[in-house]
């Protein structure tokens, strides 16, 4: 057991400022939102809080095709309407939509995502928090689903550099349907997704017989779920599911993906979670103690977003949040309340308990189809393309830091301090 978990937090608010457009549900203003919650509540003091660096395009290749890369690295809003093939192979437009700073976006949030796995990678901390990061649908050569870079996977490849196996959970109200595909074909990576299935539902994949194939058969496992399904329902299926999951597997590491728009009145989720319920789950994680990475993902009730990515940080910092939010500068969109917490709806849970049941009894039943954690032979680990930070502890305090190095670094006065 842990004496006391050491946390590095990812931040930077250019993330939160980019405008997919006046109609599109995906609002990384969200981004700012929680922020300003985690100082108003305190909680940067608890923890070291990073500016990730801006991943690198040959990062960024690591995973994506690189004319893929490429071809979002020069596209504008002023100069998408010249490339109409390259629109429709890259899948962007309107559910993807080509905007402002669209490329500098990506290089933030992945590279929130990279340093994270770097940073637990070095032992430098045992839980990393990038909630910019989570953008589980983006494919090797397409955008999907609001997302262009799939950070989930690049995070994934640099933990396989020090982890034999790494586990993959997602609770998202969607498929995490990007990084199961990644590693459909492997066993060195589990994929756990729990979410909506059916009626047509985005992405339309997930289905309970869909278990990996070849060396991943039985190494992707999904949990489809319909709408209406409460705490009491969600929790008691993602316990059992997971805790047979570790004790089979064995990660050495997990990603843990926490879109929001799985709680209750998400404007495109149909679950009816709620904050504490879908805290749980992050708790119930944080408590196997094994190194954590955690993201963000969907989530399009942004007031109840930011919410729930604070309540969740306090979590992973042992500290409970009073109920009444305290001052910060987007009060406003927690009004008339101005309370963390907010009540369920009274939908009716469509997930019957015999359903659940039979779902949690063929998990089980996969599960129980691989022998043993896979043995991997571990080789000589590959470079890191980036660190983002050296061990406080073993710089030399009479060596001169450039300011550049020092900006790469901890917090930025005007971004993570409420007392300028």
């Amino acid at each position: 057991m842990r004496s006391k978990d050491r946390i590095s937090y990812f931040y930077d608010g250019d993330a939160g400022n980019v405008y997919f457009g006046p109609k599109h549900p995906m609002k990384p203003h969200r981004l700012c939102m929680t922020h300003h919650l985690v100082l108003s509540y305190e909680l940067h003091k608890k923890m070291e809080v990073y500016r990730p660096h801006k991943a690198y395009p040959v990062e960024l290749a690591q995973y994506h095709s690189p004319d893929y890369v490429e071809f979002l690295q020069r596209i504008t809003p002023d100069t998408q309407q010249l490339f109409p093939n390259e629109m429709d192979k890259y899948k962007l437009g309107d559910e993807c939509p080509v905007f402002d700073n669209l490329f500098d976006f990506c290089q933030i949030y992945a590279g929130g995502t990279i340093d994270a796995a770097n940073r637990l990678n070095n032992k430098f901390c045992d839980i990393a928090i990038n909630w910019a990061g989570g953008l589980h649908h983006a494919k090797k050569g397409e955008a999907s689903g609001f997302c262009y870079i799939n950070d989930l996977v690049l995070g994934i490849l640099e933990l396989l550099k020090y982890h034999a196996r790494v586990l993959y959970i997602d609770i998202d109200v969607h498929h995490g349907d990007g990084v199961e595909e990644a590693f459909f074909f492997t066993d060195r990576v589990m994929t756990v997704s729990f979410h909506k299935y059916g009626n047509s539902f985005f992405p339309g994949t997930g289905a309970l017989k869909d278990v990996g194939e070849r060396e991943g058969k039985f190494y992707a496992v999904n949990v489809p779920l319909k709408d209406g399904i409460d705490d009491k329902s969600f929790l008691s299926l993602f316990k059992t599911i997971i805790m047979k999951v570790v004790e089979c597997y064995a990660p050495g590491a997990i990603v843990l993906q926490c879109g929001a728009d799985s709680l209750a009145g998400d404007r495109l989720g149909s679950f009816n979670l709620s904050i504490d319920g879908h805290a749980a789950c992050v708790r119930f994680v944080k408590q196997l103690n094994l190194p954590l990475l955690v993201t963000g993902g969907g989530g399009y009730t942004k007031q109840n977003v930011a919410r729930c990515w604070a309540v969740e940080t306090g979590v992973l910092l042992d500290t409970e949040l009073p109920n009444a939010i305290p001052d910060n500068d987007y009060m406003e969109y927690y009004a008339p309340d101005y309370l963390l917490r907010y009540p369920t709806s009274r939908m009716e849970n469509l997930n019957s308990k015999r359903t659940l049941d039979r779902i949690m009894k063929q998990v089980c039943e996969n599960l129980s189809s691989i022998q043993h954690a896979p043995g991997v032979q571990m080789h000589e680990v590959p470079p890191d393309f980036y660190i983002s930070d050296s061990d406080e502890d073993e710089q030399d305090p009479d060596e001169r830091v450039t300011d550049k190095m020092q900006d790469k670094q901890i917090q930025r006065d005007d971004e993570y301090y409420t007392d300028v």
